[in-house]
């Protein structure tokens, strides 16, 4: 069945027929592209979803670095450094590190894995729901800045060498693998797969 949409880059009305799993389509004035669908889709966010949560709990639980710095030593977990901040008094810097690196990926992942056991059981209950939650993933999705806290614990252990012995945490190749995963799992959810027709049963 043919869909009439309209080019996010032109605005130029066109019909999209309906794709093939692997397949996409370009705007014919503008090459953008107006749609797409993913081959296994479903399998594979639910695959990146699961075992970015695995591996969430240790990236939070361990510590990210390790300093030792004239006979002192310290380790650090992304919430002990967001504790700190708030005793410090920095405490709107620690209410934004504790969305970006803590809740909001928390958030985005269950909410991803919710939206891959819903369609993979062909559900055709709360669907506008169901996309409500998707777009929500994809507004907050930029907020869940995993990859630049990792940039940034990076940096430190290049800077901090001169003067410190610093060395990477037991947390920092969980936390790792979290931010590659959780990539990997929006990047690959289809949400027309959310609409998706259940299969009839058949009766034997």
């Amino acid at each position: 069945m043919a869909t009439i949409i309209a080019c996010e880059t032109c605005g130029l009305v066109q019909r999209l027929e309906k794709l093939e799993p692997g397949t996409a389509v370009e705007c014919y004035r503008c090459g953008w592209l107006i749609g797409k669908r993913m081959v296994n889709s479903v399998a594979r966010t639910a695959a990146f979803s699961l075992a970015a949560l695995i591996f969430y709990l240790p990236a939070n639980i361990f510590p990210i670095l390790r300093m030792e710095f004239y006979g002192a030593y310290s380790e650090n977990t992304v919430w002990e450094g967001c504790v700190r901040l708030f005793q410090d008094g920095q405490w709107f810097v620690a209410i934004i590190v504790f969305l970006a690196s803590i809740l909001i990926p928390l958030v985005k992942l269950v909410g991803l894995f919710f939206l891959v056991v819903t369609t993979k059981v062909q559900s055709s209950r709360w669907q506008r729901e169901r996309t409500l939650i998707y777009k929500v993933i994809d507004v907050i999705g930029p907020w869940a800045m995993l990859d630049v806290f990792l940039l940034s614990v990076l940096v430190a252990l290049v800077k901090l060498q001169k003067i410190a012995t610093v060395l990477p945490g037991r947390g920092l190749l969980a936390f790792t693998a979290v931010v590659v995963l959780t990539i990997l799992a929006s990047a690959s959810f289809d949400p027309t797969s959310i609409w998706k027709e259940p299969r009839a049963k058949h009766h034997g």
